[in-house]
């Protein structure tokens, strides 16, 4: 699916401008590198709580009696049994089961909320608008009316709890719940990187400069503060975790991009590339497998650089950034299955430099 070239702002750039924040483009969107030092807002993600501007977001409201049918048909995973206030995550595929977009869908009163990214919304929207034909589906485009912040870290779920009375770690994961911070009203959600349980608050965008100065003045309560998404990367990368448009899109199908287990249901019925799917799973494996790497030369090479064992392309990077827990550059990279074990070693092109594959997350 083709991205937009336009980049799209965060509601609160001027405050962040205002505040000494980097801004740069994360996802097709105009967010902040940096607060003033990356590795603080790092240590804010490790060890205390970090505030982070997630406004790189589509969103879409599926209404009408046929809505979950019409949405179980058409994604990875299963839409018929999510229960009220609750969510699951999916993949959109082609009919050759290649990765279009990453949605996660929610069960709320009268309707499915489905949440995607920004950079792809107008040939998203285009193409999920295609497949109602009989169904009595309405769909509505409601990016220009929300905005997404998080706190992140292990005291995120305390501060969550302190502001609304709702502890997230009560929660199930992607479940919500409508709450209140200080007379603004949101839709609180549970997150759990890491294994670490985090809050998501959806808010109507005219309130999300209140909402973050709120949250704000609570994560420096607790020794945290903003974090941007250089910091982000790097912890992402450390955890294994992926992300939709740099590290799997429509190149890569479910099981070379590592999200069968967590993006698909095998028992929901058909639904659009199942076929590749199954066919995939009941051959037992595929020829290029998502990997994580460490870089033994300080700067990792751009995306979509070849990575080569004895002379030959064996894959590719993707994303990059330094680790602070191993003092090295890591990323993503695409390898062929016989070269994706841990301890494994490929070569960078015309380079002495190597990248051997490691095990995630890093402790």
């Amino acid at each position: 699916m083709e991205a937009l070239s336009p980049t799209l702002s965060t509601p609160l750039a001027e405050l962040h401008r205002q505040s000494g924040a980097q801004l740069g483009t994360w996802f097709g969107c105009s967010l902040p590198d940096h607060f003033g030092d990356w590795r603080t807002e790092y240590c804010y993600l490790h060890e205390s709580v970090a505030l982070l501007d997630k406004n790189y977001r589509a969103y879409l409201d599926f209404a009408g009696p046929d809505r979950v049918r019409y949405l179980n048909a058409i994604l990875t995973n299963n839409i018929k049994d999510l229960r009220e206030n609750h969510g699951t995550i999916s993949l959109f595929l082609n009919p050759q089961g290649r990765i279009l977009a990453e949605i996660e869908t929610y069960d709320l009163p009268d309707k499915l909320f489905c949440v995607s990214y920004a950079i792809i919304r107008e040939p998203l929207v285009a193409a999920l608008d295609k497949y109602i034909i009989m169904d009595d589906v309405t769909l509505t485009d409601r990016t220009a009316d929300f905005a997404t912040l998080a706190l992140e870290g292990p005291k995120a779920a305390l501060v969550a709890e302190e502001l609304t009375g709702v502890d997230p770690a009560d929660l199930a994961e992607l479940e919500t719940r409508m709450v209140s911070v200080q007379r603004v009203p949101c839709r609180l959600g549970k997150r759990s990187p890491g294994g670490t349980a985090s809050a998501e608050f959806l808010v109507d965008r005219a309130h999300a400069l209140s909402l973050w100065k709120i949250l704000l003045e609570a994560a420096h309560k607790h020794g945290g503060g903003p974090a941007g998404y250089l910091a982000l990367s790097a912890f992402r990368l450390e955890l294994g975790a992926p992300w939709f448009t740099y590290d799997f899109d429509e190149k890569q199908i479910p099981h070379e991009a590592g999200l069968q287990d967590s993006h698909i249901s095998y028992t929901k019925g058909c639904y659009t590339g199942q076929e590749i799917v199954e066919r995939v799973r009941s051959r037992g494996q595929v020829n290029r497998v998502r990997v994580t790497v460490k870089y033994d030369s300080p700067q990792p090479p751009a995306p979509g650089t070849p990575l080569l064992s004895e002379g030959k392309e064996v894959g590719y990077a993707t994303r990059a950034a330094f680790s602070p827990a191993l003092g090295a550059p890591i990323g993503m990279a695409y390898l062929r299955r016989e070269k994706s074990s841990p301890g494994s070693v490929v070569e960078l092109p015309n380079s002495s430099s190597t990248a051997t594959v490691i095990a995630t997350p890093i402790a």
